[in-house]
């Protein structure tokens, strides 16, 4: 671990300094207390008030001995609490990170495909598209944009408009690239099955190829609306 790490770990909050300083503080007076207990002459003492000093002292000394112990407990405790806010607030950055990608509200990166539908005769409409999208998601597909400009998610429409063809509220012309990211191999074999989307797209005299690819960058933003008639659950 770099140097900087050993002394973030090193570096006590300030419960636990106050802790640590009220144990010392009851050490201090134990010793103290038995210290000048030591310095007294206690030869002239009787003996039946020599045992209740002894008593006395006992008694003292096992009420700090609770005293640390309760004060060790919440020192204790309140590192355990430490460390399980710490985990929560990391569980919870992930569970966020995790909701922005299916949100579309945040670029997504890893394994995945390309697949490019040709149509130079502009015989593909949105339906086509639709099914091409439903198929990877079927598949497994986390995140899916189309020409780089369009994020898809579950709010996303696909719409004919007079010849042209809109994803989400944006234009997309020919070719068509589609991007999804999920198992590389899954994802391709989900529109090269026979009968497939390759297949359809073909009687719609068009054409289209998967390419399997390590790492896929998406960067495309899906348009967020604000809800008009949802609100947050209290």
């Amino acid at each position: 671990m770099p140097e900087r790490g050993w002394r973030t770990l090193a570096r006590p909050t300030l419960s636990q300094a106050l802790v640590a300083l009220l144990i010392g503080g009851l050490a201090f007076a134990i010793t103290v207390q038995v210290r000048d207990d030591g310095t007294d002459d206690y030869s002239r003492v009787r003996g039946d008030n020599l045992v209740e000093l002894l008593k006395s002292l006992d008694s003292a000394n096992r009420r700090l001995d609770t005293q640390i112990d309760e004060l060790t407990a919440t020192r204790n405790g309140l590192l355990s609490s430490t460390q399980l806010s710490e985990k929560a607030e990391k569980q919870a950055k992930l569970r966020a990170e995790q909701l922005a990608i299916l949100a579309g509200t945040t670029g997504a990166t890893g394994p995945g495909v390309e697949l490019i539908i040709k149509d130079p005769e502009q015989t593909v409409d949105a339906s086509t598209l639709l099914d091409a999208v439903e198929e990877l998601r079927d598949s497994g597909a986390e995140a899916i944009a189309i020409n780089g400009v369009a994020r898809v998610v579950a709010q996303t429409y696909f719409l004919n408009d007079n010849e042209k063809i809109r994803v989400g509220g944006r234009e997309i012309k020919p070719p068509y690239r589609i991007e999804a990211i999920g198992s590389s191999s899954t994802l391709a074999g989900a529109v090269r099955f026979r009968g497939g989307l390759i297949d359809r797209v073909a009687t719609r005299g068009a054409s289209a190829s998967v390419t399997e690819k390590d790492e896929v960058t998406i960067t495309a933003l899906a348009d967020v609306k604000t809800p008009e008639y949802a609100r947050p659950t209290s």
